[in-house]
């Protein structure tokens, strides 16, 4: 089954056509990858799946409800939780209190309260251990290392428990240590139903990571398929050494 569905998305910036007729499937209880050279629509996709961007044509569905155009919120609310190629982080807040703003969420005056139940703040403490950042709880967001921020936003999306996360880049600009704990934790969610679509240009990442993986280049899906497939695909090579 299907859970998200984009079916011939276009998007246009002045004369830059950042997506052309775009379609793409991600199947419930699955880690679909999502990949192409720069410039290839990825993180546009990305936008106009969670309401940053607005399509020009084309439909997005979620659990076969259309949601295109919807505003962030209501497509977070109804269950797809996202990270960023920046991370999106409280960066004078501690790492605990990054979780609090995370849980009152849709009520930001929350950010000045109390936590609204002891379950709450244990669901945080779980989360923050879950991706092994504990100890960090009470160091300011701006003094962690970059791949400890995305561990970070990880878990301030994931206190939401959504249906599927959108990760733009997990593995970008962290060591290799940092890759193998984020895929693990990824694994590990996924096993207990989460489903995944992960754009990535960490190639060994997504390869070993992945159930399927599709392939955009200039604004539209030209490949899809298992990863071992879609590695020898001469469409693949070509839009990588092709440009």
């Amino acid at each position: 089954m299907n859970i998200l569905e984009v079916q011939n998305v276009s998007k246009a910036f002045g004369g830059i056509q950042a997506l052309n007729t775009c379609s793409l499937t991600v199947e419930q209880g699955k880690i679909t990858g999502l990949i192409g050279p720069n410039g290839s629509g990825k993180t546009t996709l990305f936008n106009v799946i969670t309401g940053y961007e607005r399509v020009d044509s084309g439909e997005v569905q979620f659990n076969g409800r259309r949601i295109t155009n919807s505003s962030p919120d209501k497509v977070f609310a109804m269950g797809i939780g996202r990270t960023f190629q920046l991370t999106r982080i409280f960066p004078r807040l501690t790492v605990l209190e990054n979780m609090h703003v995370a849980a009152q969420r849709h009520n930001l005056k929350g950010l000045l309260s109390r936590w609204s139940s002891s379950h709450e703040q244990r669901r945080a403490i779980e989360l923050l251990d879950f991706v092994g950042i504990t100890r960090l709880k009470d160091v300011p967001a701006a003094n962690l290392s970059y791949g400890q921020k995305k561990l970070l936003e990880f878990a301030f999306i994931l206190i939401a428990e959504p249906e599927v996360i959108l990760l733009d880049e997990p593995a970008g600009g962290v060591n290799p240590t940092m890759i193998n704990h984020i895929g693990a934790r990824i694994r590990e969610l996924n096993q207990q139903g989460v489903t995944f679509l992960v754009v990535e240009h960490n190639m060994e990442f997504v390869m070993k990571l992945c159930d399927t993986v599709n392939v955009m280049h200039r604004g539209t899906k030209i490949a899809e398929g298992p990863p071992e497939a879609v590695r020898e695909n001469p469409d693949v090579l070509d839009a990588y050494l092709g440009g």
